[in-house]
Protein backbone atom coordinates (compact mmCIF):
# COMPACT_ATOMS: atom_id res chain seq x y z
CA UNK A 1 0.00 0.00 0.00
CA UNK A 2 1.02 3.21 -0.53
CA UNK A 3 0.87 6.31 1.84
CA UNK A 4 2.11 9.91 2.04
CA UNK A 5 3.86 11.24 5.02
CA UNK A 6 4.55 14.55 4.91
CA UNK A 7 7.74 15.71 7.44
CA UNK A 8 7.25 18.92 9.45
CA UNK A 9 10.72 20.37 10.31
CA UNK A 10 11.14 23.29 12.43
CA UNK A 11 14.00 25.14 13.84
CA UNK A 12 14.06 24.24 18.27
CA UNK A 13 11.75 26.97 20.09
CA UNK A 14 14.55 27.86 22.17
CA UNK A 15 17.16 28.33 18.97
CA UNK A 16 17.62 31.18 17.30
CA UNK A 17 16.41 31.40 13.66
CA UNK A 18 18.06 33.30 11.49
CA UNK A 19 16.06 33.06 8.35
CA UNK A 20 12.60 33.95 10.43
CA UNK A 21 14.26 37.28 11.53
CA UNK A 22 15.13 38.42 8.00
CA UNK A 23 11.18 37.23 6.94
CA UNK A 24 9.85 39.80 10.06
CA UNK A 25 12.48 42.28 9.45
CA UNK A 26 11.11 42.40 5.18
CA UNK A 27 7.43 41.79 6.98
CA UNK A 28 7.86 45.13 8.88
CA UNK A 29 9.53 47.05 5.70
CA UNK A 30 6.60 46.15 3.99
CA UNK A 31 3.89 47.70 6.71
CA UNK A 32 2.98 44.56 8.45
CA UNK A 33 3.53 45.42 11.68
CA UNK A 34 1.01 42.96 13.43
CA UNK A 35 3.24 39.66 12.65
CA UNK A 36 4.90 39.12 16.11
CA UNK A 37 7.12 35.86 15.27
CA UNK A 38 8.66 33.89 12.36
CA UNK A 39 9.85 30.49 12.12
CA UNK A 40 11.00 29.18 9.15
CA UNK A 41 11.30 25.67 8.44
CA UNK A 42 10.53 23.06 5.87
CA UNK A 43 8.12 20.66 4.73
CA UNK A 44 9.06 17.43 2.96
CA UNK A 45 6.75 14.53 1.30
CA UNK A 46 7.41 11.15 1.11
CA UNK A 47 5.75 8.84 -0.39
CA UNK A 48 6.11 5.36 1.31
CA UNK A 49 5.24 1.76 0.53
CA UNK A 50 3.98 -0.16 3.82
CA UNK A 51 1.61 -2.75 5.14
CA UNK A 52 0.08 0.16 7.84
CA UNK A 53 0.10 3.55 8.35
CA UNK A 54 2.11 2.44 11.29
CA UNK A 55 4.81 1.02 9.34
CA UNK A 56 4.69 4.21 6.49
CA UNK A 57 5.16 6.77 10.07
CA UNK A 58 8.14 4.08 11.55
CA UNK A 59 10.16 4.41 8.49
CA UNK A 60 9.26 8.44 8.13
CA UNK A 61 10.51 8.46 11.41
CA UNK A 62 13.71 6.74 10.45
CA UNK A 63 14.03 8.81 7.90
CA UNK A 64 13.63 11.95 9.49
CA UNK A 65 15.89 10.52 12.63
CA UNK A 66 19.10 9.77 10.06
CA UNK A 67 18.77 12.72 6.88
CA UNK A 68 15.91 14.93 7.01
CA UNK A 69 16.15 16.82 10.58
CA UNK A 70 19.07 17.62 12.63
CA UNK A 71 18.46 16.72 16.34
CA UNK A 72 20.69 19.38 17.47
CA UNK A 73 19.09 22.20 15.49
CA UNK A 74 15.57 21.06 14.67
CA UNK A 75 12.87 18.65 15.75
CA UNK A 76 10.09 17.22 13.43
CA UNK A 77 6.32 15.90 13.02
CA UNK A 78 4.71 13.41 11.18
CA UNK A 79 1.58 13.24 10.06
CA UNK A 80 0.50 9.90 7.46
CA UNK A 81 -2.76 9.95 4.76
CA UNK A 82 -2.86 6.81 2.49
CA UNK A 83 -2.13 7.91 -0.77
CA UNK A 84 -4.47 9.11 -3.69
CA UNK A 85 -3.27 6.81 -6.24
Amino acid sequence: MKFTAQVKVMPLKELLDPQGKAVISGLGQLGLHSIADVRVGKNISLQVEASTPDEARAIAEDASRKLLANPVMEYFEISVEPSAS
